[in-house]
């Protein structure tokens, strides 16, 4: 289901537009039903009062929960069940943090990455990409959410942003406190500022050598190291949002010295932030870790040459939780 089909059955049952939007506030809130003045069953219309049970009813099985597992680092995987049978996961982050699946499965194929290895499978609608948001909300506050889980948004890009402006409108969550991340595309370069509800940008880079992200990302778009890092400040400078640029850190392949020389030189002067983010383990898989000395010693070298540099904490590592993990279990 989309956002704009969940609008045209409101005013069906004749809803006006502060109608849905109330609704609609109320629901991606995950605001009791009977808050607020006047109490909903005085300002809906007759028919759409009939109506809202129904309505109710079917916006709860846009997303369930199939499968909860928390973590000792205060996070929590979510394996949220469709209304087809398919499921994606959704991770609780520490702090208000949510993390929200765009498809089911992915066509991108990184290599290290365990959604992209059984391909695409379907998209999902922008209503049941909010609707991961509202099963959170009824779990923990949400205050920022990042379209990072199980698929690539930008092959989902109208979904995502009908998404993303309901979520930053009606939903109350603030327009940099959303954050599209994507391997790179020049349909998100065109888009994105055009759009009303404008998202933080994260930019999956993971090494500053063509040849090198391409062997990591098969079937990215070819754009260079350069030409993705050159899109991105456009972006940042008509935003004021620095661009987010994601690394993967995998031992003895984007963890070395020449690394941190290609980093130097594509976001130095940059409106930019490198976010290193340690390997999650996934069994079957040849990659691994670095130390977490090497790591801490990435991120200091390039602090310290004005690079605001962030070194993250995988999320769940304790309960196997790298994205696809939860999904390909229960598949198997």
């Amino acid at each position: 289901m989309h956002i704009e089909q969940l609008r045209q059955r409101l005013t069906g049952h004749g809803a006006l537009p502060v109608h849905t939007q109330r609704l609609l506030r109320h629901w991606t809130r995950a605001l009791p039903w009977n808050t607020g003045r006047p109490a909903l069953e005085h300002f809906l219309p007759l028919p759409l009062r009939a109506a809202l049970p129904q309505v109710l009813s079917d916006l709860a099985a846009l997303a369930t929960v199939r499968e909860q597992h928390p973590s000792d680092d205060g996070s929590q995987r979510l394996l949220v069940g469709l209304q087809d049978g398919q499921t994606v996961e959704t991770v609780l982050l520490p702090r208000g943090g949510l993390c929200v699946s765009t498809q089911v499965g992915c066509a991108v194929g990184c290599v290290f990455c365990m959604t992209g290895r059984g391909g695409l499978l379907r998209q999902l609608g922008s209503a049941e990409i909010v609707a991961q948001v509202v099963l959170a909300r009824h779990v923990q506050p949400v205050k920022k959410v990042v379209f990072m889980g199980m698929g690539e948004p930008a092959h989902n890009l109208e979904a995502v942003l009908e998404a993303i402006d309901l979520l930053g409108n009606e939903g109350a969550i603030g327009h940099k406190d959303l954050v599209f991340s994507t391997v790179g595309d020049a349909r998100v370069f065109a888009r994105l500022p055009q759009a009303q509800v404008k998202p933080a940008l994260a930019l999956s880079l993971h090494s500053g050598f063509a040849d090198k992200r391409r062997s990591l990302l098969p079937r990215a778009p070819d754009l260079s190291p350069l030409q993705l890092v050159e899109a991105g400040e456009v972006y940042a400078r008509a935003t004021g949002y620095p661009i987010q640029y994601q690394w993967t850190l995998l031992a003895g392949i984007n963890d070395g010295d020449d690394e941190l020389a290609a980093i130097e030189q594509l976001l130095t002067g940059k409106h930019a932030m490198m976010n290193f983010i340690p390997y999650n383990r996934v069994d079957g898989l040849p990659y691994a870790r670095p130390s977490w000395e090497r790591a801490a010693e990435m991120a200091s070298h390039l602090n310290r040459r004005g690079i605001l540099t962030r070194l993250r904490r995988s999320a769940a590592q304790d309960v196997d939780g790298g994205c696809g993990q939860l999904r390909a279990r229960v598949a198997s």
